[in-house]
């Protein structure tokens, strides 16, 4: 009985024991796994770290040796470049040596001309480099500079602008004053008409308008009829007499226009011919721009230019006032073509004459003068408001028109009129007869269908030929 009791208190013991074992051993076991765990994080966690260095590593390597093969290429290119120069020099060398042999049989001056031709060869490659950067300076700053000289240029130059017209409106005292510039049968009208070429408007009240493309006729016309009007003696022969005595006293005032025109820029001494023909400005235009003005406008400018690129000042001077001198001289043929004839006449400097022949381009420019007189002529022309083309245009067709009639023989005058829609020619009666004149406007209509291709509208021709027997009593 007491056996059993120690049994069954041993067996509770180690019962009890063994369940503390199996606690223990499940702990260690735990506590084992637990430790595995965290050795195996740790193992892959330095297997990465030590596969990313031996990344790194091979990058390294990968990049040193390119690094390597770049720099064994670069020798190799060196190398090559060496050799290529050391093969030049031999050349050279070689060269200099065959130079020298001829040399020692050479004069001291032929040796020396030698030596300084190898060594232009040598620095000409230097030379045309410097050259062309010199050149990439002046393109940048050429440009403005240029701007800055022409519009210092054309502050000097600037003068008033005068619109052309082709009118003359003259007051009347009272409108009896028309019926007596009419005349009996239209006398007196028909004469002045015809002394002075220039049409007569009297339709509107307390004015009479004066109509002639022609700025110098105009002009005559108008002084002439102030005069008459105040003189109050209006007769055919009377008219004539006024007329050609205004007409002295214009040439005249332009004379001495031409005279001021060339003092104003500093010009003395020129020829009678020359100054007369420099008055004519004062009544003509060039494509509606009064030619006393642009003449004055352009020799300034001219001028300025000049003296800014330090060419010939008196050169350009005479280039600017004498370029468009030949647009006076009545006769056929271009206006450049005129003003070299007539500077050639008189023994202008061949630099002078050269401007002149040079300012539309029609040849080459001969000298930097020429080019300034181009300019100055197209700085003064080009300025917005200074010129009309269409005027211009019709100028030198009205023009033409009378030239028509003008070259036929007996031929006195001729006067296109209405805006040349009619065509007055006066012939010399002792020379074109009654018959010969009927003959004579069929001619110059001919001429005229030949030489317009197209005309807007129609040009009335009107030969007159009149006839005065005059004597003078003496008592």
């Amino acid at each position: 009985m007491l056996k059993q009791v120690f049994k069954k208190l041993f067996a509770d013991e180690w019962s009890k024991k063994i369940k503390d074992a199996e606690h223990e051993a499940k702990a260690i076991k735990l506590k084992a796994s637990e430790e595995a765990l965290r050795i195996k994080q740790e193992a892959e966690r330095d297997a990465r770290k030590t596969l990313n260095d031996a990344l790194l590593v091979e990058k390294r390597v990968a990049n040193k040796e390119k690094a390597l093969e770049e720099q064994i290429e670069k020798i190799n290119r060196d190398k090559k470049r060496l050799e290529s120069m050391e093969q030049e020099l031999k050349q050279r060398k070689k060269k200099l040596l065959e130079k020298l042999e001829k040399i020692a049989s050479l004069k001291r001056e032929d040796a020396r001309k030698i030596i300084l031709s190898d060594w232009e060869n040598r620095l000409k490659k230097d030379i045309v480099q410097r050259i062309k950067e010199a050149e990439k300076e002046i393109k940048t700053t050429a440009e403005e500079k240029a701007k800055e000289i022409l519009v210092d240029s054309m502050r000097y130059g600037a003068t008033d602008y005068v619109t052309e017209y082709t009118l003359s409106v003259i007051p009347l005292p009272n409108d009896d004053f028309k019926g007596r510039i009419i005349g009996k049968d239209g006398r007196n009208i028909r004469a002045f008409e015809l002394a002075t070429g220039v049409d007569v408007d009297l339709e509107e009240e307390g004015i009479i308008r004066l109509s002639s493309f022609d700025s110098v006729r105009r002009e005559i016309a108008r002084v002439a009829l102030e005069k008459l009007i105040k003189d109050g003696r209006i007769q055919p022969s009377r008219i004539e007499e006024v007329v050609a005595k205004t007409r002295r006293e214009i040439e005249k005032i332009m004379y001495k226009a031409g005279e001021e025109l060339a003092h104003k820029v500093g010009v003395f001494n020129l020829p009678t011919e020359i100054v007369k023909l420099l008055g004519k400005f004062k009544y003509r235009y060039s494509y509606g721009q009064n030619m006393i003005l642009h003449t004055l406008e352009e020799t300034r400018i001219g001028i300025s230019l000049a003296h800014e690129l330090k060419a010939d000042v008196g050169v350009v001077k005479l280039g600017c006032l004498l370029h468009d001198i030949g647009k006076t001289i009545d006769k056929e043929g271009s206006h450049v073509d005129l003003g070299v004839e007539l500077l050639q006449k008189h023994r202008f400097p061949k630099k002078v004459i050269g401007c002149v022949a040079a300012h539309h381009e029609d040849v080459p420019f001969p000298s930097v003068e020429a080019v300034i007189v181009y300019i100055a002529d197209a700085v003064s022309g080009g300025r917005p408001g200074a010129r009309r083309e269409n005027f211009q245009d019709y100028l030198k067709r009205v023009k033409t028109v009378e030239d028509i009639a003008k070259k036929y023989k007996g031929v006195r005058d001729a006067f296109a009129v209405q805006a040349g829609r009619e065509l007055r020619v006066i012939v010399k009666p002792e020379e074109i007869s009654d018959d010969n004149a009927t003959i004579l406007a069929e001619k110059i209509r001919d001429d005229l269908q030949n030489k317009f291709e197209v005309f807007p509208g129609q040009i009335k021709i009107t030969v007159i030929r009149e006839f005065r027997a005059e004597q003078v009593a003496k008592i």
